[in-house]
């Protein structure tokens, strides 16, 4: 785990001196691919391109190394009685993405390496001048570059499914199967990655075949909204920052479910390729939901991780500002899309321009979100009132121990005696030192 850790900040180190090398910064966009890639005008052999590639393999190295350890540690180093089905969903969702990175991120890494290889030793396995295909190399790339939007969704749908019980007072409807969709999208996320070849020469069977496993990913997700939603449905709900960030994460999302099935259309994502639909589409999954989740998470778990209650108005500020300056910010990027305007240009026709206005009054508006956001952090953890160690009534183990918790947060390994989701019942979570905790609501 600590080689995994520091090869992060080497891999990072290494990616931004390539913009300084004497042969020139990497020149062939995040996907690198060849034959541009391949091109090294300068003639030097340490080019941008080369340090960027050796980046991209190191930092795959070193996220491999993380998914041996995170599943490792979760099939064999549970506490006792912690069966699978006992496990916390953020749990679940943290297993199925690393088996994602397990199986997937070795394709890239592999990529990376040849393309390395063609671009110093004179290997031709992706150079068309030699006899190599470059679409090979967009295979080995969007093997794992698709999936790893699942990687870093999937915690945040097991942060949903944690805090939606809490703030509506209720068990998680259908703990099982929620927990077994996580696997089944990590499952699927390996079927689905030519959807984003489909206007490189891709024959028809083949896009036909990847149209339906695309839409196919909606299944497994629909049955986490379905359950989020089941759960929300009447409770008793407390519209605290945690829990509005989460709705207004899973609205968003909902909203990016619907883009990503038009997107899995053979017809349609010809049609808007490249486009700033596609970059709309991407923004509402990944900042969205994927940002949301994330302070939904941080204002949930502040209190156990510092010991401070965060301010409660500015929190609620900060969740409007980020909830409307997403929506104007990324909206009018499907209508944009739609026109025509592309992808990755520095200026845009005037018939955009009415769209583009309303996104840059959007952006304005979330980079201010996050000013409420570092002032409410700062000044909660320095100057907030003291938690309790279970503010919220949360189930869970680390809302047995005190905020912040101990070093080795318990004395003893406790023994996990029940489901970790039981709003209203009566079933004690945890026996431990013969005595039992009971976390009846």
């Amino acid at each position: 785990n600590a080689v995994a850790f520091w090869m992060v900040p080497i891999a990072g180190i290494l990616l931004m001196a390539s913009f300084f090398v004497p042969g020139g910064p990497a020149q062939a966009g995040w996907w690198s691919y060849p034959p541009v890639s391949l091109q090294n005008p300068s003639g030097q052999l340490i080019n941008g391109q080369f340090v960027w590639l050796l980046a991209v393999a190191i930092s795959g190295v070193s996220s491999i190394m993380g998914a041996v350890n995170f599943v490792t540690t979760i099939v064999k180093m549970r506490a006792p009685g912690m069966t699978f089905f006992r496990m916390p969903l953020f749990v679940w969702a943290v297993f199925s993405a690393q088996i994602i990175q397990l199986f997937g991120l070795p394709a890239l890494t592999a990529g990376a390496v040849m393309l390395l290889f063609d671009l110093t030793v004179g290997t031709s396995f992706f150079d068309p001048a030699k006899g190599g295909n470059a679409v090979l190399f967009q295979h080995f790339f969007w093997f794992y570059s698709h999936p790893a939007v699942y990687v870093i969704i999937l915690p945040v749908f097991g942060i949903f499914s944690e805090i939606f019980p809490v703030y509506a007072r209720k068990p998680l409807f259908g703990y099982k199967v929620v927990a077994i969709s996580s696997l089944l999208i990590a499952g699927v996320s390996a079927l689905v990655w030519v959807h984003h070849l489909y206007v490189s020469g891709t024959p028809g069977w083949m896009r036909m075949i990847f149209m339906l496993s695309t839409m196919f990913v909606s299944v497994p997700t629909g049955i986490k909204v379905f359950a989020w939603v089941a759960t929300i449905w009447g409770g008793k709900l407390r519209l605290n920052t945690p829990m509005l960030f989460a709705l207004g994460g899973l609205i968003l999302f909902v909203f990016a479910g619907i883009t990503g099935i038009t997107l899995s259309s053979v017809p349609i994502d010809v049609h808007v390729n490249n486009t700033y639909y596609v970059v709309g589409h991407f923004h509402y999954v990944l900042y969205g939901t994927v940002t949301m989740g994330m302070f939904a998470a941080i204002y949930h778990w502040f209190p156990k991780m510092t010991g401070r209650m965060y301010n409660e108005g500015w929190g609620q500020l900060h969740f409007w500002l980020a909830f409307i300056g997403t929506n104007l910010n990324f909206f009018p990027m499907h209508p944009l899309g739609l026109q025509g305007m592309l992808r990755r240009v520095s200026s845009y026709a005037p018939e955009y321009t009415f769209w583009n206005i309303v996104a840059s009054i959007g952006a304005f508006l979330l980079g201010m979100s996050t000013l409420p956001f570092i002032l409410n952090m700062i000044a909660s953890w320095m100057h907030g009132k003291q938690a309790p160690k279970n503010p919220w009534r949360a189930i869970g183990l680390e809302w047995l121990v005190s905020s912040p918790p101990p070093v080795e947060n318990f004395e003893e390994i406790p023994v996990i005696i029940s489901e970790p989701y039981g709003y209203g019942k009566s079933e004690p979570l945890v026996a431990a030192a013969g005595q039992v905790h009971n976390h009846k609501s």
